[in-house]
């Protein structure tokens, strides 16, 4: 094929069909008519021999030829944008700009309270618009209305960039007067005991918890799962904060990743133990969309969370190395 006899306005076209797909939506977006954006498609499903995006009854889906795409599409368009744009410098000192992260509640506590301080030091200006993942979705980020996600991720879309900030393992926090510990702590003693279950971490709204659905409850009763166990969960919740609260209850276990009983090593109600099994750990990332890549604004806001995590990494290591695992082949990094 010869490239110069190719309509690149017609990747802009596939770009946001792939992104809404729908026509209409697709067209209003591009400030085009419905019956341009239909004539558009028509010339894509040409171009590539595909038809791209296909009616279903869940409305128009795209081909497995269109998702390979996808990716490749954005990251070409996304370059471009980068060669015509205009360099600008970041000056973070007089900068008023807004910067909306997703974080999740875990990330929230552990993270964010660090980062805002050092924002503040270096631009003082600038405002912070911490939203739940509930708030948004992967399309938010991938069209740049939002401008960073700060999670745990199960999959994440192939154009997006992302940062691994620190590998996370777990901890049991509970009462000093908790029954369990006038005994060893072992599994069993564990199992014996009442336990707060918190999660929440992925895009969209959440909705109420089976407890008996155990491929969906989390990375502790997975665990246990695989043991042929189960553990008596007491109650559910979806903020860290909250169970570490209700983890002071006298006969309670709150088993949440570490970093987060780190936030409650002074509390003198509260002791901090090793789960008696082992738990793969998971890795904390930010994700950001490609569009931002290349933004002045963008990179320094990256350079500062990497370094914030980075130092939070630093402080927290020693305490941390109690709750460490190593497997014969070296640290265990999957995700669920």
């Amino acid at each position: 094929m010869d490239i110069s006899r190719v309509d690149l306005n017609l990747l802009v076209y596939l770009d946001v069909l792939l992104r809404e797909k729908n026509v209409t939506k697709a067209a209003n977006h591009l400030g085009i008519t419905q019956p341009a954006m239909s004539n558009g498609l028509r010339r894509l499903r040409d171009l590539f021999d595909d038809p791209l995006l296909v009616r279903t009854s869940e409305g128009m889906t795209a081909t497995e030829r269109a998702t390979e795409l996808q990716p490749l599409v954005r990251s070409i368009l996304s370059n471009i944008e980068q060669a015509v744009q205009e360099k600008a410098s970041f000056s973070a000192g007089e900068s008023q700009r807004v910067f909306r992260i997703m974080a999740s509640d875990y990330a929230e506590s552990c993270l964010m309270p660090r980062v805002l301080r050092r924002i503040r030091q270096e631009a003082p200006n600038v405002i912070l618009d911490v939203l739940t993942p509930s708030d948004v979705s992967f399309q938010d980020v991938e069209q740049g209305r939002l401008d960073m996600a700060i999670n745990r991720f199960d999959k994440i879309p192939q154009s997006f960039h992302q940062k691994t900030l620190w590998t996370e393992y777990f901890a049991c926090l509970m009462n000093v007067r908790n029954p369990i510990l006038q005994d060893p702590f072992t599994l069993d003693s564990y199992l014996e005991a009442s336990h707060i279950w918190v999660s929440k971490t992925g895009f969209g709204v959440g909705v109420g918890v089976n407890p008996k659905d155990v491929q969906r409850l989390g990375w502790v009763d997975e665990a246990l799962g695989l043991m042929g166990r189960k553990r008596h969960i007491s109650v559910f919740t979806r903020h860290y904060q909250v169970a570490m609260l209700l983890a002071e209850q006298h006969d309670l276990i709150a088993t949440l990743p570490s970093r987060a009983a780190w936030l409650q090593k002074d509390n003198p109600q509260l002791v901090i133990k090793p789960p008696p099994f082992d738990i793969p750990p998971f890795e904390l990332k930010m994700a950001w969309s490609p569009l931002l890549q290349h933004n002045a604004d963008h990179q320094w806001l990256r350079r500062l969370v990497a370094e914030v995590a980075g130092e939070v990494d630093e402080e927290f290591a020693e305490f941390g190395r109690q709750f460490e695992a190593e497997e014969p082949d070296g640290p265990h990094r999957s995700e669920r």
